[in-house]
This record gives structure tokens, C-alpha cells and sequence, in this order.
């Protein structure tokens, strides 16, 4: 049987103050996921997406300096701003230039931002995924507690009690294997709810979509977004001015 292959792309724009714990957060998973897969390879995609603050810079220390990076499974891409959905399609692009020699049923995408730190196990979960013969797993997100203020994080968690079912559609959490990917024509070109829209057509296509709120990915719980409606504004219009 063919080895497996798992790309992580991550589209970022000025996350200066996040990109770090987010390459942290990955270089742990990437850790784990070579304990629990020896034989699957992974690497990781950035798109610095119109970036203006410090974040290449600081992607440009922490490849330097974690040990994970520095064998060269970290892959940094610059795009003029172009907005999240062909951010996160030039990254896929990308990411099928290193997997040439993978077939397309044994090669995984993993979606999440430059905002959001994913579980230690997170990939370990997308390649099980892929082994159990997922098309596309859709998980789940949470806002970071330290962002939010205490009312709003108790209205949050009020609307989230331990065993609630998934209900939305997260970039931050998305997991697509590549010849779905390709059968659904990737991500659409649009800035926000390119995640979504991949999704709606898989499901209309009767693809294999499974939905998990085990391992959630925690993301910022800023109210200011880099989209205009995406997380952010939903967490602002739905718990921060909720009476």
C-alpha cells in the first residue's frame, strides 16, 4: 500500500501576534503524528497573504529555531493580498507540488489559520480520517477564553454545552483529501466562506463528509476579523451583543 501524505495549509494575513503559537501548536501535532504514523509524511504550507506587519518575520525565526522546521517541512509562499479563499487555494497548489509521487487517495489536506492553535493530536485525527476513507471532515472550533470577556464567554459556553453538535463550517478546522479536492475544484476565489462553499458542494455531490467535535481547534477570540463575516463578526453579532 502507497505511504500516506498530509499537507497543512494555512493562509495568513498580519497575524503578527499569533503566527507563532500557531507554528507551535502545528510542530506538536507534526510530533505526534509522526509517533502515532511513522510511515505518513507531512509538511506544512504558510501563504503570507499581503502581509504588511511582522509576520514573515517572525514565521522567518521560528523556522530557524524550532527542530521541526529546520528539516523542511515548513514551506512559506507570498501572495499580494488576494483574500482567504485564493490564499488557501494557491497554498493547495502548492502543497500538490510536494506530494507529486502520492496518489491523490492517499493525500490529505488540513485547513486551519494563523490565528487558531490546533490539538497536540489534530493530525493524528485528519489521517484517520483519511484511512477510514473520509472525503472531507469538517471539526470543530473554540474561542480562545483569554480573548474573550467573561460575559461573553459565559453566553458562548451557555450556547455550547459539553456534547453539542456541530453546526458550523470552520477553514480553521477543514480536512479534504486531495482527489475530492480536485473533483470539487477547490476553493473558490471569494473572501470569505470559501470553506463553506466547499463543503455545500460536497455534500451535494454525496461525497464521504464526516463531522467531528472531538479535537477542537482553538482560535481567536478577537471581535475584529480578517474577514468581514467570518469567525470574528460571528462571535461579535452572536455573543457580544447578545442582551
Amino acid at each position: 500500500m502507497s505511504a500516506t501524505r498530509i499537507d497543512v495549509v494555512v493562509p495568513v494575513h498580519d497575524e503578527e501576534t499569533s503566527v507563532r503559537a500557531a507554528l507551535d501548536a502545528l510542530a506538536t501535532a507534526v510530533t505526534s503524528l509522526h509517533d502515532a504514523h511513522p510511515s505518513t509524511r507531512a509538511a506544512v504550507t504558510l501563504v503570507l497573504d499581503g502581509c504588511t506587519d511582522g509576520t514573515a518575520g517572525i514565521v522567518g525565526t521560528a523556522r530557524q529555531a524550532d527542530p521541526v522546521w529546520r528539516t523542511g517541512r515548513l514551506h512559506v509562499r507570498t501572495s499580494s493580498r488576494v483574500g482567504v479563499g485564493r490564499a488557501r487555494a494557491l497554498g493547495t497548489a502548492h502543497a500538490r507540488t510536494l506530494a507529486r509521487a502520492t496518489p491523490p487517495g492517499r493525500h490529505w489536506f488540513a485547513h486551519t489559520d494563523a490565528d487558531s492553535r490546533v490539538h497536540p493530536d489534530w493530525l493524528v485525527q485528519q489521517v484517520d480520517a483519511l484511512l477510514a476513507g473520509a472525503h472531507l471532515l469538517v471539526g470543530a472550533v473554540v474561542p480562545d477564553p483569554d480573548d474573550l470577556d467573561p460575559a461573553v464567554l459565559d453566553r458562548w459556553r451557555a450556547a455550547h454545552p459539553p456534547g453539542a453538535t456541530l453546526g458550523h463550517v470552520h477553514g480553521a478546522n477543514l480536512g479534504v483529501r486531495a482527489d475530492a479536492d480536485t473533483a470539487l475544484g477547490g476553493f473558490d476565489p471569494v473572501p470569505e466562506h470559501e470553506d463553506v462553499r466547499l463543503v455545500d458542494r460536497a455534500r451535494a455531490l454525496g461525497l464521504d463528509v464526516r463531522a467531528t467535535t472531538e479535537l477542537p481547534v482553538v482560535t481567536s477570540g478577537r471581535f475584529a476579523g480578517r474577514t468581514p463575516g467570518g469567525y470574528a463578526e460571528h462571535l461579535r453579532r452572536t455573543y457580544g451583543d447578545a442582551g
